[in-house]
């Protein structure tokens, strides 16, 4: 049985994912990007949200 993780909830252990790896590596934000969007099995429309939420403001949290 597969368990169907809720859309944000992926989007928000992707953002706390990149931000972990933000600072323990020094990759760039758009390698970190691409790499999440693999990892956590992102669709188009959650990266555009991802871009548009680090573009704005990388530090706070993300509403959905």
């Amino acid at each position: 049985m597969t368990t169907v993780v809720p859309p944000c909830e992926l989007t928000k252990k992707a953002i706390k994912w990149i931000s972990e790896q933000q600072t323990e590596t020094e990759k760039p934000l758009n390698s970190l990007l691409e790499e999440a969007a693999m990892r956590f099995n992102l669709s188009p429309k959650d990266m555009e949200f991802m871009e548009r939420f680090y573009a704005e403001n990388s530090n706070e949290s993300p509403e959905c």
